[in-house]
C-alpha cells in the first residue's frame, strides 16, 4: 500500500489570493485519510520563465510563491498526523546552518512530521538576486546536504567544506525523528544517483510515465545496494500522468486509474493537485476521499 499526498500548489487562487485558508484545507485533508500535504517553492521570480526546461512554465512571473517552511509550520500547529513536505526546497537558495535549523524546527513542533523534498532549480536569475552562484548548485547541494545530516545529529559541530566551514557550533533543537527523510527532484543521471545513496532517502520524479519511474526506481535501488543500504529504504513520490477530457478539464478518473501502475513502478508515495482536479474549494473533500480511498 502506497501513502497519499496532495499538492497545494495555487490554491490561493480559490480564495481571492489569500493562501491562509489552505491550512484548514490541510486540516480538512488529514481528516480524510491524506497522509501528506506537499507545497513548491520559489523565492523569487525572474520574467525568463521561457526557459523553464519541462515544457511551458504554469504561471506569470508575478504569481504568489508562499515560503514553504513557514506555510508548514502554520500547517503543523493546525494538524496532529498528517506529513509535512517539500516538493521542492530550491535547497542551494538558503545557507545550510539556517536551512538546518529550519527543518529542525518544523520537525519539532510537528512532533516528527517533516519530509523534506529538495532540488537546485532552474532559473538563473532567482540565484542571482540571493547572491548565490548558479553555476555551483548542485556542488552546493551536495555539501549542504552532509552539512544538514551533521547539524541533525552532532553538537558541538566541525565541518569544512568549499561553501560552509564552522568549528564546534550547536544547532539546537535536533529534529524529532532519527533521519531526517530527504528526497531530491533532480533527473536521474549517475551523479544524481550517487548523490541521493549517498545523503538521501529517495527521489521525486518528474516523469510521469510508470517505464521511466520503474527504470529510475531499479538505478535507484542499485545505488543504494552498492552503498551499502538496502533498497527496500528507497522513496518515490510519484504524479499521475495529467490527463483530460474533452472539455479540456483534467480526467481524476484517469489519474486514480493509473495509480496500481505507479506502485508496480516503484512509487512509495503517489501525490495528486487539487488546482487541476477541484473547480474550488467545495469539491475539496470529495477529492481527498476519493484519493484516500486509493490506499485500500
Amino acid at each position: 500500500m502506497s501513502s497519499v499526498c496532495i499538492g497545494v500548489f495555487g490554491l490561493q487562487n480559490w480564495f481571492a489570493g489569500d493562501f491562509a485558508p489552505v491550512i484548514e484545507l490541510a486540516a480538512l485533508a488529514e481528516r480524510a485519510g491524506i497522509d501528506e500535504i506537499s507545497i513548491t517553492d520559489h523565492v523569487v521570480m525572474g520574467e525568463a520563465t521561457h526557459k523553464y526546461p519541462y515544457g511551458k512554465f504554469p504561471t506569470a512571473p508575478d504569481f504568489a510563491w508562499f515560503e514553504p517552511l513557514t506555510f508548514l509550520a502554520a500547517v503543523a500547529g493546525a494538524t496532529r498526523h498528517i506529513r509535512l513536505g517539500t516538493a521542492v526546497v530550491i535547497a542551494p537558495l538558503r545557507p545550510a546552518p539556517l536551512l538546518a535549523k529550519q527543518v529542525a524546527t518544523l520537525d519539532a513542533l510537528s512532533h516528527g512530521r517533516v519530509d523534506l523534498g529538495v532540488g537546485v532549480g532552474w532559473q538563473e536569475e532567482e540565484y542571482a538576486a540571493c547572491a548565490v552562484p548558479f553555476e555551483a548548485r548542485y556542488r552546493m547541494l551536495d555539501e549542504q546536504m552532509r552539512a544538514c545530516r551533521l547539524l541533525w545529529s552532532e553538537a558541538p559541530a566541525t565541518f569544512h567544506g568549499e561553501f560552509w566551514s564552522f568549528e564546534r557550533i550547536w544547532c539546537k533543537p535536533f529534529p524529532v525523528q532519527q533521519r531526517i527523510p530527504v528526497l531530491h527532484g533532480v533527473k536521474l543521471s549517475p551523479k544524481s544517483l550517487e548523490r541521493i545513496a549517498a545523503h538521501g532517502d529517495g527521489w521525486i520524479p518528474m516523469e510521469q510515465e510508470p517505464a521511466r519511474i520503474a527504470a529510475g526506481a531499479a538505478a535507484l535501488r542499485a545505488a543504494f545496494r552498492a552503498r551499502g543500504r538496502s533498497p527496500d529504504e528507497v522513496r518515490i513520490r510519484a504524479v499521475p500522468k495529467f490527463r483530460f477530457r474533452a472539455d479540456g478539464s483534467a480526467d481524476l478518473d484517469a489519474a486514480l486509474a493509473e495509480i496500481p501502475r505507479l506502485r508496480e513502478a516503484g512509487a512509495t508515495m503517489i501525490e495528486l493537485h487539487a488546482y487541476m482536479y477541484c473547480r474550488g474549494p467545495q469539491d475539496f473533500e470529495s477529492f481527498c476521499g476519493r484519493l484516500a480511498a486509493c490506499k485500500r
